[in-house]
């Protein structure tokens, strides 16, 4: 019935899959847990993950060589047996004990993806997390009646299930260079695709801070990732507010004046940024003011 799907790289997933085997468990249900290890490099951490071998239909399997993102989700949706697949990132945990519970009740044919939803720590990091805390809480921690307002761009792919027939239709680009992004590409064709997402109040707590530094160069990425989707047309410029506010402004030129503000005025965003008080608007304009330099280039 359900495949329990988790794609890692040198993170421990060892708490996260006996609490969701342990659940799947109480459901007495069908279930399998698969986890493919995208090559991890810490062998220490390849040990620990091992042990969950010893777990009743769960396994435990390295993959050769590093595959990317994409590639390594659609090579677990390949291998699951069961109709409905949950996909996990490795550095969540549910919140509740009746998470795989709640995703049970919620199934349906007309329901084709579900999407749970996220939630960060509620104690204050220190500092050197704070951006990634802050942006988390800010923009990524929603309700579902806030979600379903716009059930596409509000979707995030390390907390979702989805029928197997439809992931088909809808499988990860592995085109595309592994740069971040790919789950906004994801969704964008199932809106494509008119491929329905229904939002419900079933979150993973976000244990995975990184530190603001890392948080910055991959938010980086991450507009690097878009600036070669809008060129190579595979998503359209307004389906995300920072493209589509970028195509505002080129319109009058004023991109041109962004796209000479982010050399300028980098260290200084930056400082704020890596703060104890990260400012979301400058962060926003850090992004914008990125997204039009490297899109003259």
């Amino acid at each position: 019935m359900l495949s329990i799907l988790i794609p890692t790289f040198n993170y421990d997933i060892t708490a996260l899959v006996v609490e969701v085997h342990k659940q799947s468990k109480s459901c007495n249900i069908v279930f399998e847990i698969l986890v493919f290890d995208d090559a991890s490099t810490d062998l220490e951490v390849r040990k620990k993950n091992a042990s969950i071998n010893a777990l009743e239909n769960t396994s435990y399997t390295t993959l050769k060589s590093n595959i990317g993102r994409s590639a390594i989700r659609n090579k677990l949706a390949k291998s699951a047996q069961y109709n409905w697949l949950l996909f996990l990132d490795a550095d969540v945990m549910p919140v509740n004990n009746h998470f795989v519970f709640n995703y049970i009740k919620s199934l349906s044919d007309s329901k084709p993806i579900i999407y749970g939803g996220i939630s960060y720590q509620e104690e204050r990091p220190n500092q050197t997390q704070l951006l990634r805390w802050v942006y988390g809480r800010e923009r990524e921690a929603l309700s579902s009646e806030i979600r379903k307002k716009d059930i596409y761009v509000s979707f995030l792919t390390l907390n979702f299930i989805i029928q197997k027939d439809t992931f088909e239709k809808a499988i990860f680009n592995e085109n595309i260079p592994n740069l971040r992004y790919e789950d906004t590409l994801f969704s964008y064709d199932l809106k494509r695709k008119k491929i329905p997402i229904t939002h419900i109040e079933n979150p993973v707590c976000h244990l995975g801070l990184e530190s603001s530094e890392i948080f910055l160069s991959k938010s980086k990425e991450s507009l690097e990732a878009l600036n070669l989707f809008l060129k190579q047309k595979l998503i359209n410029a307004n389906y995300i507010r920072i493209s589509r506010v970028k195509n505002r402004l080129q319109k009058f030129k004023l991109d041109l004046l962004l796209s000479t503000i982010y050399p300028s005025l980098k260290t200084r965003f930056e400082k704020n940024l890596l703060s104890n008080t990260p400012s979301l608007f400058i962060f926003d304009l850090y992004r914008l003011s990125y997204l039009c330099y490297i899109s003259r280039k």
